[in-house]
């Protein structure tokens, strides 16, 4: 038997439905970030920066392209004869073909997985949040305690506490009680969702529990580690940590990485993010066009203005087209003389020559204004956008739409507009 000393598991089935339609076609994890990277590319690098090389990686809904973005993990180092990366899907099995039906549940299904590898400990993180940690430090600490369960931990707003789980600690940072998403927070302790576990504990708490519908970590597993005694320890982190699970904290998120000197930095040698980026052409940039303050990718055309923005790769953005405060991501396509002003615009979308995007009121989404809102405008994959529209704020736009899809040209504030089809 092969024996590693830790292994991730690393949870990506997430469909990610505060995303919109960015999330229709595609898992959250699997959405891109800062122009050439993907979501999940930062917890994968954190891995192998951390010195840990077996990474089984649990997909489940719209799992194509991230298998086709993870392969066989080369850009991470993680094409290993032994360990490396596994993508773990659920499977029919002889006596019943189950789908992952919760976080737990879904490791549960993969303990012959685990059991190869005979490990000491095992790392359990999510697929979808932004940061940068060497989860190396956190098993030493781990060890340090003799911990049974280690969950890393950060101070959050107090006001913004009930959104989390969140964990009570004595001066020894060992945990003393464990609320999820408690209406009266008695710390501001959140959970990132990151957990390292001594495998007997681990394994002992996925079979007592293997029964529980929708077993979950946050609901299940560590409440019974701590009804059954164990030691669960916090692990403090006081770094960068976003969780991009709606539009505008995908869109701050990615907005930050613009700053002068942004408070996340995807460039410090001593911890790159890697990704599967494949070979592109160098940029090109007209000399007419103007450009601030942005990230341009590889392989894009500029032949406009573009402001405060992220360009992915082989965008290519028209005469006279002028791009403020947006998210754009690979092979969008913009005709001449549009206007683009705080929109969040899919892979692949074909948009004519003329079009207004982001204008009017900030009246609020009429199907979901809890998903379409802060005056984003959201645009999903493969959406064709007819010349000569206007397109308002908090809406959402998918398909390929045609000239009679915008009354008198113009698709209102707060309107969605999904139709079938994308290029």
């Amino acid at each position: 038997m092969i024996k590693k000393e830790m292994i991730a598991m690393l949870l990506a089935g997430g469909q990610g439905s505060r995303l919109g339609v960015l999330t229709a076609k595609v898992a959250k994890p699997a959405v891109a970030f800062g122009g050439k990277y993907r979501i999940i590319d930062f917890p994968l690098s954190n891995c192998i920066n951390s010195g840990i090389d077996t990474v089984g990686v649990l997909t489940q809904y719209q799992p194509l392209r991230l298998n086709t973005h993870i392969g066989i993990g080369i850009p991470w180092d993680l094409d290993r004869n032994v360990g490396g990366v596994t993508v773990l899907p659920p499977y029919e099995k002889s006596t019943s073909s189950e789908w992952y039906t919760g976080t737990a549940n879904a490791i549960y299904q993969n303990l012959d997985y685990m059991e190869m590898y005979n490990p000491d400990y095992v790392l359990i993180l999510s697929g979808d949040h932004i940061y940068k940690m060497d989860y190396e430090v956190m098993l030493d600490f781990h060890k340090e305690n003799n911990a049974d369960v280690t969950i890393a931990a950060m101070p959050v707003p107090i006001e913004e506490a009930s959104r989390f789980g969140i964990v009570i600690t004595d001066d020894e940072n060992k945990i003393e009680d464990f609320e999820e998403k408690p209406a009266e927070p008695r710390s501001n302790l959140a959970s990132m969702g990151i957990y390292i576990f001594s495998w007997p504990v681990l394994k002992e708490a996925l079979q007592e529990l293997s029964s529980q519908p929708n077993c979950d970590f946050g609901k299940h597993i560590i409440p019974y580690c701590h009804i059954k005694r164990r030691r669960l320890f916090a692990y403090e982190y006081n770094g960068y940590w976003k969780d991009v699970g709606t539009l505008s904290s995908y869109w701050e998120a990615n907005m930050e990485l613009i700053d002068i000197i942004p408070e996340f930095n995807l460039y410090e040698e001593f911890w790159k993010i890697y990704t599967n980026s494949g070979s592109l052409p160098p940029q090109y940039v007209s000399e007419q066009s103007i450009i601030e303050k942005s990230i341009i990718c590889n392989g894009a055309n500029i032949y406009g203005e573009v402001h405060n923005s992220i360009i992915g790769s082989g965008v290519t953005v028209g005469k006279g087209t002028v791009i403020r405060d947006s998210i754009i991501m690979s092979d969008t396509v913009f005709g001449d003389r549009c206007v683009v002003e705080k929109a969040i615009i899919a892979d692949e979308v074909k948009i004519g020559d003329n079009v207004t995007i982001g204008i009017g009121s900030d009246a609020p989404n009429k199907m979901r204004p809890d998903i379409y809102n802060s005056g984003i405008v959201t645009i999903g994959e493969r959406t064709v956008i007819p010349s000569n529209v206007q397109i308002g704020k908090n809406t959402a736009v998918s398909g390929i739409t045609s000239k009679e899809d915008y009354l008198g040209g113009v698709l209102e504030s707060g309107e969605t507009l999904i139709k079938a089809g994308g290029r």
